[in-house]
C-alpha cells in the first residue's frame, strides 16, 4: 500500500512539473495550417488560436485565443454586451500616430501582404508581412515583417521589424499602441479580474503607464481562472510602458513617454529615415490559473531564451 501511495504521488509530481514547466519536449507538437484567409494554430492537436489576415480586414489579428484548458481568453468580435472600442480585436499590433495616421483606431489600413509558415514541431513559427498604408494615398508608411513563434505552453513571441520602406517615418508620442490584447468581459478588473506586475505591484491604477519586464492580467471565464501576460524584451530601444485598463484593454508600447507619464516626461517621438528599420520584441503568455500557479516568471525566462540577442 505504501509503495502504491508513493508511486501515485510521484506520478502526480511529474504531471505537475510537466504542466508548469515552460520548456517544450519532443512530445509536443505545435502545428500551422494556412486556410487562405486564416492561419489555424493547434497545440498537441487541440485548437489554440487563429491568425486572421483576409483582405477585407482593417488589420491582421489573432482571435480566438485559448488557454490550455480550451477557454477563450479574448473578447468575442461584435460582442453586443461589451461594444466599446470595436478596434480592440483579440491580439493585434498597431499604433497612433505613424506620420499622423491613426492605425490603432483603424483610420489607416494595415494590409497583409503575405503569411508564410516557417516551422512546425515542438515549437512553430510563421512570418507575416504587413503594409501600413496611408488612407488617402495608399502609400505604405511602414512595412512590418514579423516572425511569430508559438511555444507549446502558449507563449507567443512577436519579433517585428518596422521598416520605413517608402517614406520617412515619425512615431508620435501617444498612449494608443502598440502590441495589444482585449480580455474577455468577465476577466476585466472592474468585473473582478486581477492585474499583477513582475515586482508584485497590483491593479491597473498602479501599473498603468509604467515599465515592467511583464504584467499579468487574469480573471474568471466560465468558472475557470485564466490569464494573459505581456512581456517586454530588455533589448528594445527603450523600456516600453503598459496601457492596462480596468475595462479589459491590455497593451504595451515604447512610444508614449509624455502620454504615459501624464506630461511629467517630455514627448519623445521616434524617427526613421527612409530605408531604416526598427526592431521590437514582445511576447504574450496565455495560461490557466493565476500568476503564480501559471509560472509566468518561468514563461518570461523562456521568452528571453527564445527571442535571442
Amino acid at each position: 500500500m505504501l509503495r502504491r501511495i508513493l508511486l501515485t504521488a510521484g506520478i502526480l509530481i511529474l504531471l505537475a512539473a510537466r504542466v508548469s514547466s515552460p520548456q517544450a519536449s519532443a512530445e509536443d507538437k505545435v502545428a500551422l495550417k494556412n486556410e487562405g484567409k486564416t492561419l489555424e494554430i493547434t497545440i498537441n492537436d487541440q485548437p489554440f488560436a487563429t491568425y486572421n489576415f483576409g483582405e477585407d480586414l482593417p488589420k491582421p489579428f489573432m482571435l480566438p485565443v485559448r488557454s490550455p484548458s480550451g477557454i477563450v481568453i479574448n473578447r468575442a468580435l461584435g460582442d453586443a454586451s461589451d461594444a466599446d472600442h470595436p478596434h480592440h480585436k483579440g491580439m493585434w499590433n498597431a499604433i497612433d500616430e505613424v506620420n499622423e495616421v491613426k492605425f490603432w483606431a483603424e483610420k489607416g489600413l494595415i494590409h497583409n501582404v503575405s503569411v508564410k509558415p516557417l516551422a512546425s514541431g515542438p515549437t512553430a513559427s510563421f512570418e507575416t508581412v504587413n503594409e501600413w498604408r496611408h488612407p488617402e494615398t495608399g502609400v505604405p508608411q511602414l512595412t512590418e515583417t514579423a516572425i511569430i513563434t508559438i511555444h507549446p505552453n502558449r507563449l507567443v513571441v512577436y519579433d517585428m521589424h518596422l521598416a520605413a520602406s517608402h517614406v520617412d517615418v515619425t512615431f508620435e508620442d501617444t498612449k494608443e499602441g502598440l502590441f495589444g490584447f482585449r480580455v474577455a468581459p468577465s476577466m476585466k478588473e472592474k468585473n473582478g479580474g486581477h492585474v499583477v506586475a513582475c515586482d508584485g505591484t497590483e491593479t491597473t491604477k498602479e501599473c498603468w503607464g509604467k515599465a515592467y519586464n511583464w504584467i499579468d492580467y487574469y480573471g474568471d471565464v466560465d468558472g475557470k481562472t485564466v490569464g494573459v501576460a505581456i512581456m517586454d524584451h530588455p533589448k528594445n530601444f527603450r523600456p516600453s510602458r503598459y496601457h492596462v485598463r480596468d475595462y479589459g484593454l491590455f497593451s504595451i508600447s515604447p512610444f508614449g513617454e509624455n502620454a504615459y507619464t501624464n506630461g511629467a516626461s517630455p514627448a519623445a517621438p521616434h524617427h526613421l529615415k527612409k530605408g531604416e528599420t526598427l526592431r521590437l520584441r514582445y511576447a504574450m503568455f496565455f495560461h490557466d490559473g493565476d500568476t503564480k500557479t501559471a509560472n509566468v516568471a518561468g514563461a518570461w525566462d523562456l521568452f528571453l531564451k527564445s527571442a535571442g540577442e
